[in-house]
């Protein structure tokens, strides 16, 4: 039994220290934001596609990575007027 409860505590360990993971009361669009932003955060990060992603879009490098930066404040959009049950 100490194996099964060292296994869950280095599991409830790992969802804290990662964000992204969820847990049981994540919503839908919290789980969309943190892939949304996940995604930003590589493409931002590795030259070569922010290289890629500037020629597609026909833009500078420095602006490319900044309109990155302003999706990831709100990447989903902003909420809709009518409430989401997930």
């Amino acid at each position: 039994m100490s194996e099964r409860e060292n296994l869950q505590n280095n599991f409830e360990l790992l969802k804290n220290k990662y964000i992204g993971t969820g847990h049981s009361d994540i919503t839908r669009r919290e789980f969309a934001n943190n892939m949304q932003r996940d995604m930003l955060a590589s493409h931002m990060e590795h030259k070569s596609r922010l290289y890629y992603m500037s020629i597609a879009q026909n833009e500078n490098m420095f602006r490319t990575r900044i309109n990155m930066l302003n999706k990831m404040i709100n990447p989903c959009g902003p909420l809709s007027s009518k409430k989401n049950k997930n």
